[in-house]
């Protein structure tokens, strides 16, 4: 008599080990790659790529990055989780801040010329901010350092303004808040240690 039973259906071996492999992932597991993928990427990470790249919940990445968090801060790391423009980054303590500065200023790099700080500074605090008005605050051209800013992406056009001459606006990118480690603009430090913190 022929069997009425259906056949077990066959995966393939790499689908099987894949299907193993998330069975057997705990959440010590989930937290150690979600520290790793942080730690390599270039920008921070949103919960919504973790997810995707691990194939796991958002609760679960969520509890992940938590956890990471106060671990960092149960060992009284040199580091810490920041949540910073919209992701995930591991960054230095802010206690720690004047021995990494001490230490980055004694390697050579391209820092800002003062005229791109101060032009930077206007902008992040008055922006969107048009070069005449760059201008009135500074008292001297900006067009060579607004040209910088753009090139190493801390600033970005934002339209033009609706007055005369139709001006091009700009604003802080990004790219700015994740140089400087900011979760957002409300972060921004009082413009008196605005100059202290990019040097």
């Amino acid at each position: 008599m022929q069997s009425l039973l259906y056949p077990r259906p066959t995966f393939s071996s790499k689908m099987e080990s894949e299907i193993q492999e998330k069975q057997r992932r705990g959440i010590g597991e989930i937290i150690s790659i979600v520290e790793a993928l942080i730690f390599v990427a270039d920008e921070p990470l949103t919960v919504k790529i973790l997810t995707e790249v691990l194939e796991e919940d958002k609760e679960t990445i969520e509890s992940a990055i938590e956890e990471l968090q106060q671990e960092y801060e149960r060992r009284e790391s040199g580091l810490t989780l920041r949540e910073i423009a919209g992701g995930w980054q591991i960054s230095t303590r802010a206690e720690f801040h004047e021995e990494v500065r001490k230490f980055l200023k004694s390697r050579p790099n391209a820092k800002l010329s003062l005229a791109a700080l101060e032009t930077l500074a206007v902008i992040a605090y008055k922006q969107p901010a048009t070069i005449p008005e760059i201008l009135e605050i500074r008292g001297v051209q900006s067009a060579s350092a607004i040209k910088t800013l753009l090139d190493k992406r801390l600033i970005v056009a934002k339209g033009r303004k609706q007055t005369v001459g139709k001006p091009m606006q700009y604003g802080t990118s990004k790219d700015f808040l994740i140089q400087f480690g900011l979760r957002d603009l409300s972060e921004l430090p009082n413009i008196e240690d605005f100059e202290d913190l990019v040097q």
